[in-house]
C-alpha cells in the first residue's frame, strides 16, 4: 500500500503541529514503529519551523509525503528564496536559513539541518526550478 499526503498550509506556527499529527496518524496506520515516527515528526517539525521563520516571501508552504511499506519520503516546499550576491557579483538564490554554518552545541537556534541529517536519510535542500523558494527533501526507512 502507498499513502500520499499533500498539504498546503499557512506560514504560521499553528500549521506545524497539524502537519506533524496528520503524517504521524498515517504512519501509525501503516504500523510504523513509534521510534521511527518520532524521528520523522522531529525532522518534519524542523523543516516546517525553518519555512515559518525564514520564508517571508510566501504566505503558504506545501508538505508532500509519500509512504510505502519500506520508507517515508517528505518534501517541505517554500516560496521564499532570497536573492544574494556571490563573490563575482552574480545573483544567486539561496534557501533561507539552510546555508548558514552549523550552530555551536549550546545554541538555541540553527541546529535543524543537523538534526534532520542525524534522524533521517537522503537529506537534500534543493532550489525550486523556475520559482522562488526551496525544497527540503528527506527520507526515512521504516526499519528499526
Amino acid at each position: 500500500m502507498e499513502v500520499v499526503l499533500e498539504m498546503t498550509l499557512p506560514r504560521n506556527a499553528e500549521s506545524a503541529p497539524l502537519v506533524r499529527h496528520t503524517l504521524d496518524a498515517s504512519l501509525r496506520g501503516l504500523g510504523v514503529p513509534p521510534e521511527v515516527r518520532a524521528d520523522i515528526a522531529l525532522a518534519l517539525g524542523e523543516a516546517c519551523a525553518n519555512v515559518i521563520q525564514h520564508a517571508t516571501a510566501g504566505k503558504a508552504y506545501e508538505v508532500r509525503a509519500r509512504m510505502d511499506g519500506a520508507k517515508c519520503v517528505v518534501e517541505v516546499i517554500d516560496g521564499g528564496a532570497v536573492v544574494s550576491t556571490t563573490e563575482g557579483g552574480d545573483a544567486a538564490r539561496t534557501a533561507p536559513g539552510w546555508d548558514a554554518p552549523p550552530a555551536p552545541p549550546g545554541a538555541e537556534h540553527g541546529r535543524g539541518l543537523q538534526l534532520m541529517r542525524a534522524l533521517t536519510e537522503e537529506v537534500h535542500i534543493l532550489d525550486r526550478v523556475q520559482r522562488n523558494g526551496a525544497i527540503v527533501h528527506f527520507e526515512k526507512s521504516f526499519a528499526v
